[in-house]
Formats: structure tokens, sequence, C-alpha cells
């Protein structure tokens, strides 16, 4: 699963056409993939061309069998943290 935050509006659209060639949109902002290592090495790579990654930020949730672990990646801005409470719900 592929979730993303992006703050300009451009650079939402662009990521957002981006993504549809790598899965399945469940929300605006989510995707539902189906990714071998080397398709997410090369979404990276795709994503690092559009995206600002001190402003920006995208969550690759490798959520796997249900018997296997899970995994999550952040990459880009930090999460807003000072003075609220963020919950992330996958």
């Amino acid at each position: 699963m592929v979730c993303y935050d992006v703050a300009d509006p451009k650079r939402l659209r662009r990521t957002h056409a981006k993504m549809l060639g790598y899965g399945d949109p469940v929300q605006f902002s989510v995707f539902e993939c189906e990714l071998s290592r080397k398709e997410i090495a090369i979404m990276k790579s795709d994503l690092s061309g559009i995206l600002n990654w001190g402003e920006d930020r995208i969550l690759i949730a490798d959520l796997g069998p249900a018997e296997g672990g899970r995994r999550a990646e952040y990459l880009g801005a930090a999460l807003p943290r000072a003075g609220r409470e963020v919950a992330i719900i996958v």
C-alpha cells in the first residue's frame, strides 16, 4: 500500500497520475499495489523526480501475507508532532 501527502497541488496531481501506473487507487492519495522489489525501486525513483522531500512524504507499507511480518517505510518530510497527536491507520 502506498499513501502520500503532497503539499503542492501541481505535484499532487502529477503524483496521482504517476501512481496510476503502479496500482489501483483506494482513495485519491492511497493506492493498493502489488510490486516486486525492483518495481518499488523504480516507483521511488519516478516519485523522486516529482516530490519535494522537504515538504512531501509517502508511506510504503508492505502488508505482505497475513502470517508474515508487516513493514512500513516513510520517505520525505517528518510528520508534524509538536503540540498535537497524530495517528496513522493503515
